[in-house]
């Protein structure tokens, strides 16, 4: 309830700023057509994520996974890193958020294990992951855009160096704060049951077929909205009572819907200009540190895509492109509405019972977002 009472008041602000003019209505506008596809997404894609688990597609494949473990809690979560990073660099980094979580922590709780570090691992991985290629992130599409349009080799070649430390810094300090859960062993406990194997096997359908789709080149609401119809279809006929409006993250959507309206109405204001100012100029080492810390900066404070947007003008040549990007990118670990992978983790988190303190997470990101930004913008800068 605290998320829908905060988007509330957001959309509030946001709708003073347009009544009082600071926010023009056209720009308001054009904000809603821009965000109601990305809404429709996270609705649809949670609905099916919802009715994929109530048909046991998610705890099949984490039955599966726990065996590939052999009773080893540490292989297990590097199992978990490898398809982490697998699925944000090639499907997203929100489809990482939405689909592997899930796994993560029915996987978990199936071996007996804490599923929070699992967790982790997914929501760092999902952002600090996203550098490598174009598909990875919205803001490495629009990157690409400004850089010329190189093919995804060039782009990759050039995020390579930098990709790499930015997903192996935040695992280490996975590993290391939760070694004590990682370095035990797990029994796989006995194998749940199905109870419908027609909707088991026509869900796992769904989830297969959509996860090519969301990297076809269309608009992802469309595939998602077409996969809850069929779903939703299905369940109608086989188990209604699943059919829910608990189904729907209303509360996500409407912090979202605020979150968008008062950050369109920050730019408005001029803290576009003012990040623009602070970033700095040039591609030496400092200069690039200056840049991507700049975007950590932005991205934790008003949302990752927003703050590329806002320094992309200064952003003039392919090094400082990729600076921006990792700061944008790998930085965005520290506040809950840093990007909307991080929202969508967390309401998965909700939906599955699993608690983690927003303080505790901010502590943690406070201590690896820095150091990775640091570290992959010094491998960039020895690189390029």
């Amino acid at each position: 309830m605290r998320t829908a009472i905060v988007g509330a008041v957001l959309l509030v602000l946001g709708g003073i700023a347009v009544a009082t003019g600071l926010l023009p209505v056209p720009e308001a506008v054009e904000l809603w057509d821009r965000v109601w596809p990305i809404l429709l997404f996270v609705v649809a894609i949670t609905v099916v994520t919802e009715l994929a688990a109530e048909a046991g597609v998610f705890t099949v494949l984490a039955q599966q996974t726990a065996r590939w473990g052999r009773g080893r809690a540490w292989v297990l979560w590097l199992l978990v890193v490898v398809v982490a990073a697998l699925s944000t660099i090639f499907l997203s980094l929100d489809t990482t958020a939405v689909l592997l979580t899930p796994v993560v922590i029915v996987m978990a709780r199936h071996a007996g294990l804490n599923p929070l570090p699992f967790a982790l691992t997914t929501v760092w991985m999902a952002n600090a992951g996203s550098l490598l290629l174009p598909v990875s992130n919205l803001t490495n599409l629009l990157a690409q855009h400004a850089m010329g349009d190189p093919t995804p080799a060039a782009f990759a070649a050039l995020m390579l160096a930098p990709a790499l430390v930015a997903m192996i810094v935040p695992m280490v300090v996975v590993f290391v704060i939760a070694r004590k859960s990682l370095l035990v062993r797990y029994e796989t406990g006995e194998e749940d049951g199905i109870e419908d194997r027609v909707l088991f096997w026509i869900s796992g359908a769904v989830v297969v077929a959509l996860v090519p789709l969301l990297v076809s080149g269309l608009p992802v609401w469309l595939p998602t909205s077409i996969a809850t119809v069929v779903l939703g279809v299905v369940f109608l006929v086989r188990r209604r009572s699943v059919l829910r409006f608990g189904l729907v993250p209303w509360q996500l959507v409407l912090l979202a819907s605020g979150l968008f309206l008062f950050i369109e109405a920050l730019h408005a204001a001029g803290l576009a200009t003012l990040m623009a100012t602070v970033s700095g100029t040039g591609e030496s080492p400092l200069a690039l540190l200056r840049l991507s810390l700049t975007g950590l900066v932005g991205a934790n404070a008003i949302d990752n895509l927003p703050a590329y947007l806002a320094l992309e003008p200064v952003a003039d040549s392919p090094a400082r492109l990729a600076a921006l990007l990792i700061g944008v990118n790998a930085g965005p670990l520290i506040t809950p509405w840093a990007s909307l992978a991080t929202l969508l983790w967390h309401q998965r988190l909700t939906s599955f019972d699993v608690e983690i303190r927003w303080s505790r997470y901010m502590l943690l990101g406070l201590i690896v977002a820095p150091v990775t930004v640091v570290l992959a913008t010094l491998a960039l800068s020895a690189t390029v």
